[in-house]
Formats: C-alpha cells, sequence, structure tokens
C-alpha cells in the first residue's frame, strides 16, 4: 500500500520518491513505472529507483522519456555516491 515509494523524501521545498528495490537480475520497467504513480499520486516534483543490482534498457528507456524526471541510481553510481570502493 506504498503506491509506489518506498520514502518520500522532501527538502527545500522539492519532493522525491523513492523506489527501492534489492534484486538479483536486472530491475525492470516496472520499478520505474511504480516510482512515476508515486510522483503523481503524492505530488512529487522527480522520483528515484534504487537498487543494488543494474536496470534493464527499458527501465533505462522509460526513465528517459518520462514526463516526470528519473534518476536510476545503480550499484556503480551508489558505490560513487558513498565512496564505497
Amino acid at each position: 500500500n506504498d503506491y509506489g515509494a518506498d520514502l518520500i523524501l522532501e527538502k527545500n521545498g522539492e519532493k522525491i520518491a523513492i523506489q527501492a528495490k534489492r534484486y538479483k537480475g536486472n530491475v525492470g520497467i516496472a520499478a520505474v513505472q511504480e516510482v512515476i504513480a508515486a510522483c503523481s499520486y503524492y505530488g512529487c516534483d522527480r522520483g528515484i529507483v534504487v537498487t543494488n543490482s543494474f536496470f534493464t534498457n527499458q527501465a533505462i528507456n522509460l526513465a528517459k522519456e518520462s514526463v516526470i524526471a528519473v534518476e536510476l541510481w545503480n550499484r556503480d553510481r551508489l558505490k560513487k555516491e558513498f565512496g564505497i570502493k
């Protein structure tokens, strides 16, 4: 019953929906659809899908083409953001 968001962040008037996926395989288009729906439902400015894995090409394409800004944070991005080697 989270309407596609595991976490809603709000700072300086910006609202962000976060969808987290812990997968062994690649994360698909459904996760991007979920965060887009969450942005609409909760009135968010943008969404982020975070995973310990990677994303399918379809997920990447939908995130790029979405009217709502969606960032995809894969394993490599998480390492970079948090300074993990």
